[in-house]
C-alpha cells in the first residue's frame, strides 16, 4: 500500500534510523528493573558514599554525576542518542542552539585565528561572528560558501575554522559539504555545519567530513516547541573541548529539556518522513502558482543546487521551503487561525515566518536585500498535516 507521505522520487527509505530514533533513550542508570521511559533526573547535586568514591568519579575513574552544571542523566542520555544519529564519536547538549554554536566556536578558537563563514548563516549567527568574536581578537571573513573559489580565497595561515549550515535559513541553498570538508581540511582547518534545517533523518554531516555538527534542539530533534536547547556532536576530543566550554560558561541543558527533547527524539524518522512529503508537495504546487513570485526549495528541479542536493539527500529535504508573494502582510492575514506566524520552526504544526523582521533582523537591510531577504519572503515551516489540508489552506490565502 502506498504512502502519501513518502518520497516517491527515488529508493524507498530503509527503516535504519527511524528503527534507531525510536529506540533510543538508553538509561543513563540502569538497574535490574527499568522504566520504559527514563524518568526525570531534577536534582541539582549528587552524593558519594565516601571520599575514595569521590575520588574515584572526580578523577574519571568510574561514571558519576556531581552537579547539574556538568551533567544530569537525562542530558547523557540525549547525548548519546544525537551521537548515535549523527554518527558521531560524542555530542554535548546546551541550553540553546546559539550556546552550541558559541561553545563550538570557542572551543577551537583563540584570540589571533582567523574563522571563515557562508554569508547566508542565520542572524544571531551573523551577529555572534560579526559582533562578538572580533571583540575576542578572533579575526572574521563572510563568503559566499557556494562559490569554492571564493572560500579558498579567504583562507588565511591561522585559519583554523569554516563556519556553515546544510541548508540556510531561510533560502535553502545546499552547502556542499564534501568538498567544503576537503578544502577546510587541505588549510588545518575543522569544518562546523549546522544541521538544525536537516536533521540526521535527512542528512549527516559527519559521514561528508565535517567535524563539529550543531544543532538547535528545539527544533526537528525535538518537534514540538516544548523542549528548549542545543547540542554540539562531533569528534571525541572536539565534543570534550566544548563540553568544558558550556560547563564554565553556565550553558548546559536542563533535566527537563532533555528529557522532553528525548521524547521528540523517538519519533523523528516518522516525521521527517511527514515533514518532506508535503513540502516536497507544496513546492511543486506553488512554483507554477501565478500568485507566487518564487519558490525556494532543494527539492526543486529549478534550484541553483538541485543536483547537489539530490546526491546529498537521498532520503528527502526536510520540511522547510520559502516562498515570495507580493503583499506578505495580506498573505499572512488570510491564513490567521489556519497557519500561524510564529518566529520558529520544525514543528509538528505547520508555521510561518517572516525573516526581514526575525531571524535576520540584525543584518542591515542593503544586506538582506543584497542575500535575497526581501519584505515578501515568507519562510513556510511545512508540518505534518493533511497535504489536501494544506494545500487548500494556501490557495485560499493566495486567491
Amino acid at each position: 500500500m502506498s504512502d502519501p507521505h513518502l518520497p516517491t522520487r527515488n529508493r524507498p527509505r530503509t527503516d535504519s534510523l527511524t528503527t534507531l530514533a525510536a529506540r533510543s533513550g538508553e538509561l543513563a542508570s540502569p538497574s535490574a528493573t527499568t522504566p520504559l521511559i527514563e524518568p526525570i533526573y531534577q536534582s541539582t547535586v549528587y552524593a558519594f558514599p565516601d571520599l575514595d568514591a569521590l575520588e574515584a568519579g572526580m578523577a574519571g575513574q568510574q561514571d558519576a554525576y556531581f552537579y547539574y552544571r556538568n551533567a544530569t542523566p537525562n542530558g547523557t542520555t540525549l547525548e548519546r542518542a544525537i551521537a548515535a544519529l549523527e554518527g558521531t564519536d560524542a555530542a554535548a547538549c546546551a541550553a540553546s542552539g546559539m550556546a552550541a554554536i558559541s561553545a563550538a566556536f570557542l572551543s577551537v578558537l583563540a584570540a589571533g585565528d582567523h574563522v571563515v563563514s557562508d554569508e547566508r548563516v542565520y542572524g544571531v549567527t551573523y551577529a555572534l561572528l560579526r559582533d562578538e568574536l572580533p571583540r575576542l581578537g578572533i579575526q572574521v571573513s563572510f563568503v559566499d560558501a557556494l562559490d569554492l573559489g571564493a572560500v579558498e580565497a579567504a583562507m588565511k595561515p591561522n585559519t583554523r575554522l569554516l563556519h556553515v549550515e546544510s541548508l540556510t535559513n531561510p533560502l535553502m541553498t545546499v552547502a556542499d559539504v564534501p568538498s567544503l570538508a576537503e578544502l577546510a581540511h587541505a588549510h588545518g582547518a575543522l569544518l562546523s555545519v549546522d544541521n538544525t534545517f536537516a536533521s540526521p533523518a535527512v542528512f549527516r554531516p559527519a559521514e561528508h567530513g565535517a567535524d563539529l555538527i550543531t544543532h538547535s534542539l528545539s527544533k526537528y530533534l525535538s518537534g514540538h516547541s516544548t523542549a528548549f536547547g542545543g547540542v554540539v556532536a562531533g569528534r571525541a576530543d572536539l565534543v570534550a573541548a566544548a563540553r568544558l566550554k558550556l560547563v564554565r560558561f553556565g550553558g548546559t541543558v536542563s533535566a527537563f529539556d532533555a528529557w522532553m527533547t528525548m521524547q521528540g527524539l523517538k519519533t523523528l524518522g516518522l516525521r521527517m518522513r511527514a515533514h518532506s512529503g508535503n513540502a516536497q508537495a507544496i513546492a511543486d504546487v506553488l512554483q507554477n502558482h501565478p500568485h507566487v513570485k518564487r519558490v525556494y526549495h532543494p527539492g526543486l528541479e529549478s534550484h541553483p543546487q538541485f543536483k547537489l542536493a539530490d546526491s546529498l539527500y537521498p532520503d528527502g529535504f526536510g520540511g522547510m521551503l520559502s516562498l515570495e508573494v507580493d503583499d506578505a502582510k495580506s498573505f499572512v492575514k488570510r491564513l490567521a487561525g489556519r497557519i500561524p506566524l510564529a518566529p520558529s520552526l520544525a514543528d509538528v504544526v505547520s508555521t510561518l515566518s517572516h525573516p526581514w523582521s526575525t531571524s535576520h533582523r540584525a543584518l542591515s537591510e542593503d544586506d538582506r536585500r543584497r542575500l535575497g531577504i526581501t519584505p515578501g519572503l515568507l519562510r513556510f515551516s511545512v508540518g505534518i498535516e493533511d497535504i489536501f489540508d494544506l494545500l487548500e489552506d494556501l490557495e485560499m490565502a493566495l486567491e
